[in-house]
């Protein structure tokens, strides 16, 4: 990594910490300007915020778990599929389980990816990676300094 993509990806982070840090002097300016039962109330709105994210992610998780058995079970259940005959009755039995199966996996994993979603961190072009010139050098392994040729 060139020393320019160091400086570059250290100072955008930052100018980044310097953003939060005057957003959270803000903030705790507007706060303390507030009589104390509005400072009460905003705690109180921060914290079941807070809560409901956590709670959030935590439906995340147990959706996209949920999702992933599912997925399972449905690409099991591929294999009661007759190859030979695709549309017999055996086989159109499993396929309608599988559409089941897979629409409920869709369906829990909707929280995990709308997160995912709202939280995709897009990268500026400034973060591309740059190219670097790599050179090999070829050593006469006759001689005995180590100076390539």
């Amino acid at each position: 990594m060139s020393e320019a993509a160091i400086r570059k990806r250290f100072g955008a982070q930052t100018k980044q910490i310097k953003d939060v840090a005057n957003q959270l002097v803000a903030a705790e300016s507007a706060f303390s300007a507030l009589p104390i039962g509005a400072q009460i109330s905003a705690r109180t709105l921060a914290d079941e915020l807070k809560e409901i994210s956590m709670h959030l992610a935590g439906a995340a998780r147990y959706g996209a778990s949920t999702a992933h058995r599912l997925s399972g079970i449905a690409h099991n259940k591929a294999g009661e599929i007759d190859d030979a005959e695709p549309l017999d009755d055996q086989s159109r039995l499993a396929l309608g389980d599988i559409a089941v199966l897979t629409r409920m996996a869709n369906g829990a994993a909707e929280i995990g990816m709308n997160l995912l979603k709202a939280s995709k961190d897009v990268k500026p072009d400034d973060d591309a990676p740059t190219p670097v010139a790599i050179t090999f050098g070829v050593k006469d392994a006759k001689r005995h300094d180590d100076n390539p040729v």
